[in-house]
């Protein structure tokens, strides 16, 4: 007998072979084992505990036994689906790496046995550091960067095949090609790079994206291999380069095992039909929000193909955050981007980090918190003073409404709360913030508008606001493309603002990677970019200063960023004509200093008193 699970789709049904109704008449050939996840494991983690997911036809009917002294078998897990068993060991803390021999037994025999790895763990892993506030990020799509091997666009097996006329289709950018270009972004002056998900994303289309995972330990063979990915990461280090991996906890493809095959019925957010969240991230912290608005945000799925999952489940929970700090070990990486950060339980992401805190604390995630506002931004972010006592644990928050007011400022008359009185006013609520200066900025992203675009093709706001996220206490990032004034609106459909970066293929006409193939205003943008991103790297003011700024006048926004031995002013020029700037008014910030070096343009101003600041611009000062 078979029971059927609805799920939110009402064309599919989903079904659960129950324990309790075992199939009479099943034989010893009828079990069989088809994977294990973690593929292995380490020695000397902090958490001694490790969660075997064992799949494979009726093998949650044996029984599992491990013989070591130093590795045991503490417990396991039976679900109403029998393809599924859960094993839980013990690691000894002294433990040496070792394969060990997992025996399944079936009616007390041995029915096989396999083995199982752990490995010696990375020396120094406990204390990698992640991206800061001294970092410059690179967002980029893998299929839509580059194709560094045009052998694996089109894989058999796979759901979906490359076709790069189709704007939401797969294009064949790869690991490879990310590979082929470190020098790039190096010389560009990127300290590192964060890249949509590269997991395997087996679904008839949209694929590309890699949002819709169906392996959770296997990298896409359309972009590469894991062992590709690893070798792309230390490729990345000796450039001096960080890797942040995006993961997601909310939800999984359709075409998922978990999906296809589940363990449980609780793994999934169950409706009688088709329920997409209402993606209404306010009700989470909303004092007055009624219950069935809240369940839709948090229960409801992201797309038809994309189910909702139900971290309270606490072996998925545990599934998912082994599955991070799987990778983290693996790949060495340097830091996480969490994927729509307030859509998976609360307490569950909590939960997730302080796991990954216990094993590596000085490392760092971001997640996504896309809100309008300050206050629901900062709620999310670890240690924010949230009055229902919620901590995310999360130490880095991306600062959606920085966004908003970027695209927005330098193309609007002053005002009250306009122009650049909307980014003062942002900066002046940083006080909500558990850690103001661990804000992701960014002027555009893959599911946004293009910069450039956004601010009417502007030349000096693209400057300004570059020059903002570049000098403002925060972790800047760039999306793929912004250094050449790629362009796009997210009306036209996301395939737009994920356009191919021209050069990538063998085939493209033109070559933007090279000075030769950019025009000369990407050219102009770009050199911009390079110098900014070059000073910025060495500049302790810029990374970790104590920032002071000044309500704006008559078009002029001033700020200052103060170490111990440095001081860096910056002043914006919102008006259409030039202005001459007396600094008196900043007299406590100026320390008595008589003259400056802009390190952009290399000028030097030898009398400070009085500063001379082009219409629509933004000077860098650095105080002598």
């Amino acid at each position: 007998m078979q029971a059927i699970i609805q799920m939110p789709f009402k064309a599919l049904r989903l079904t659960v072979l129950f324990t309790s109704l075992i199939i009479a008449g099943i034989q010893a050939q009828d079990i069989r084992l088809s994977r294990i996840e973690p593929p292995f494991w380490w020695t000397g983690m902090n958490d001694p505990g490790l969660q075997l997911l064992v799949y494979g036809d009726n093998i949650g009917l044996t029984t599992p036994r491990i013989t070591s002294q130093e590795v045991t078998v503490s417990s396991f897990t039976r679900v109403r689906n029998d393809n599924y068993l859960f094993i839980e060991l013990s690691i000894n803390g002294k433990a040496e790496p070792v394969t060990l021999r997992i025996d399944f037994l079936y009616k007390d025999s041995v029915l096989f046995s396999r083995p199982y790895e752990l490995e010696q763990r990375r020396p120094g892993s406990a204390d990698r550091r992640g991206f800061s506030s001294s970092d410059v990020i690179y967002l980029l799509m893998p299929d839509r960067f580059a194709n560094g091997d045009p052998g694996n666009d089109s894989v058999a097996g796979m759901a979906e095949q490359r076709d790069r006329s189709n704007p939401d289709g797969r294009h064949g950018g790869d690991l490879q090609g990310v590979t082929d270009h470190l020098n790039y972004l190096a010389d560009l002056g990127i300290t590192a790079l964060w890249m949509n998900p590269f997991l395997e994303n087996n679904n008839p289309k949209y694929s590309y994206h890699g949002y819709a995972i169906t392996d959770f330990y296997r990298t896409d063979p359309r972009l590469g291999t894991n062992e590709m990915f690893v070798s792309l990461v230390e490729a990345c280090h000796r450039k001096g380069i960080k890797v942040i991996m995006d993961q997601i906890l909310n939800h999984a493809s359709i075409q998922h095992p978990f999906m296809q095959d589940p363990p449980d019925e609780s793994w999934v957010h169950q409706h009688p039909e088709f329920t997409r969240s209402n993606f209404r991230a306010s009700t989470i912290m909303d004092p007055y929000t009624s219950q069935y608005d809240r369940d839709r945000m948090l229960n409801g799925w992201f797309d038809h193909h994309m189910p909702d999952l139900n971290q309270k489940d606490p072996l998925l929970l545990r599934y998912l955050i082994q599955n991070s700090i799987w990778w983290i070990e693996y790949a060495n990486l340097d830091g996480i981007r969490l994927d729509t950060q307030p859509y998976p339980d609360g307490d569950a992401t909590a939960a997730w980090s302080s796991a990954l805190f216990m094993e590596y604390p000085f490392f760092n995630v971001v997640g996504e918190a896309w809100m309008q506002q300050e206050s629901m931004t900062a709620y999310f972010q670890k240690d924010t003073p949230n009055p229902d006592g919620y901590n995310s644990g999360i130490p880095t928050v991306t600062d959606f409404p920085l966004y908003y007011a970027l695209n927005r400022s330098f193309n609007e008359k002053e005002g009250w709360d306009e122009g650049l009185a909307r980014i003062y006013l942002l900066r002046a609520q940083d006080y909500l913030y558990g850690d103001p200066d661990k804000k992701l900025l960014f002027c555009d992203n893959h599911d946004l508008n293009r910069f450039y675009s956004g601010i009417g093709e502007d030349m000096n706001a693209y400057r300004m606001g570059l020059t903002y996220i570049m000098t403002s206490p925060g972790i800047p990032m760039i999306y793929y493309g912004t250094e050449i004034l790629t362009t796009g609106f997210e009306s036209q459909g996301h395939g737009f603002i994920r356009t191919d970066f021209p050069g990538g293929w063998q085939e493209d006409a033109v070559n933007c990677f090279i000075v030769a193939g950019r025009t000369e205003s990407q050219n102009e943008a770009f050199d911009f970019l390079q110098k900014l991103l070059s000073w910025r790297k060495t500049n302790p003011a810029i990374h970790s200063g104590k920032m002071i700024h000044f309500v704006p006048e008559d078009g002029i926004y001033v700020f200052f960023r103060e170490s111990e031995d440095a001081t860096v002013m910056v002043i914006f020029n919102n008006n259409d004509s030039q202005k001459m700037v007396t600094t008196e008014r900043f007299a406590e910030c100026m320390n008595g200093c008589t003259s400056a070096l802009d390190p952009i343009t290399g000028e030097r101003i030898n009398d400070v008193g009085t500063i001379r600041v082009s219409a629509k611009s933004a000077t860098i000062l650095e105080l002598q």
